[in-house]
């Protein structure tokens, strides 16, 4: 009886004692506000910039032919807080980001030079490297389609963002140096870019598709800064479904490269074929129970299978070259 007289009064102890924190942290928390209220509550102050800038009122009252790019250019109406022409209202909640220093959130700070008249007190994009270039522009462009620059075909070969862009002189859209896409590419890529010229139906000759409608000129994860896909195949068959598969017969070279028989830069031959038929089927088919040479005059006599080939191609009849689902259909026969 005195034990349980004894624990009953321990428990009662340690419940007047619970109360009592309970009632401490219910005044202290109705006494001292959270912070987000105390955020809330402040009054909203702008942020300054440093002394050491010096504004773009001042930067365009030398540079006037320059003041495009931040009044008009797409750096002028981007709505986001790293924007260096963001709306000043960024600021509030922004205030550690570039938002609303204009030239000089490219050019660096800019009062020195301003002053002086220095040259060497500004960040000059024309005496910089590719690469020293780069880093000033994927301080804001690192997401989505730039997320695979650094170490990229382009950047570990020191072609950098002012090599194609121009953002106070551009031709073209997307700021770039040159009127469109095949005009700039062909800079480097002068080979590929003829091929577009050829006499076969090009879409890029014809405006339908771009340069960038296949790569992603800014990097990729995928192979030859392809756009999508881990391989030639899926990335050609993102387009063209219907030759997709999986199929009952297949052909194994569509299903490992489409630039085996098609050349997708352009051709002189129908279908941008890398070499007319049956030339192209016979890279393959050399001993195949056809006779592997086609315009020899003695097969007409010597052979009971040179009424298949003579005046034709492979295609009349094995029209499903790219894969059949039909049972019968493992010669790839129409």
């Amino acid at each position: 009886m005195d034990s349980f007289r004894t624990s009953l009064a321990c428990g009662g102890l340690v419940a007047a004692l619970a109360v009592g924190w309970l009632a401490l942290a219910g005044t202290a928390t109705a006494s001292t506000p959270s912070q987000e209220e105390a955020a809330k509550a402040a009054p909203v102050q702008a942020a300054t910039p440093h002394e050491a800038y010096a504004g773009t009122a001042t930067c365009l009252s030398c540079h006037e032919d320059q003041a495009a790019a931040v009044t008009q250019g797409p750096h002028s109406h981007a709505f986001k807080a790293g924007n260096p022409m963001a709306p000043q209202g960024c600021q509030a909640c922004h205030a550690d980001t570039k938002a609303a220093l204009g030239c000089e959130a490219c050019h660096g700070p800019g009062k020195e030079h301003a002053e002086s008249g220095d040259m060497t007190l500004i960040r000059s994009f024309a005496s910089l490297n590719p690469t020293e270039a780069s880093e000033t522009c994927s301080s804001c462009h690192f997401r989505t389609q730039h997320t695979f620059w650094a170490g990229s075909q382009h950047d570990s070969r020191s072609v950098g963002c002012t090599t194609c862009h121009s953002i106070h002189a551009a031709e073209g859209e997307k700021q770039l140096k040159k009127a469109t896409e095949p005009e700039l590419c062909s800079q480097c890529h002068r080979t590929i870019v003829n091929k577009t010229l050829k006499f076969a139906h090009m879409p890029v000759r014809e405006g339908k598709l771009e340069c960038t409608s296949c790569h992603n000129v800014h990097g990729s994860s995928n192979v030859k800064l392809l756009n999508t896909g881990g391989s030639v195949f899926e990335f050609c068959v993102s387009c063209h479904a219907e030759k997709r598969g999986p199929m009952l017969w297949e052909h194994p070279p569509v299903t490992e490269d489409c630039t085996t028989c098609h050349d997708p830069h352009g051709s002189n031959n129908e279908r941008m074929l890398v070499a007319k038929t049956p030339f192209l089927c016979q890279r393959c088919h050399v001993t195949s129970r056809h006779p592997p040479t086609v315009y020899e005059g003695n097969l007409l006599n010597n052979s009971t299978n040179a009424n298949k080939i003579y005046g034709r191609s492979c295609l009349v009849c094995h029209q499903q070259v790219h894969g059949s689902n039909a049972p019968s259909g493992k010669a790839f026969l129409r």
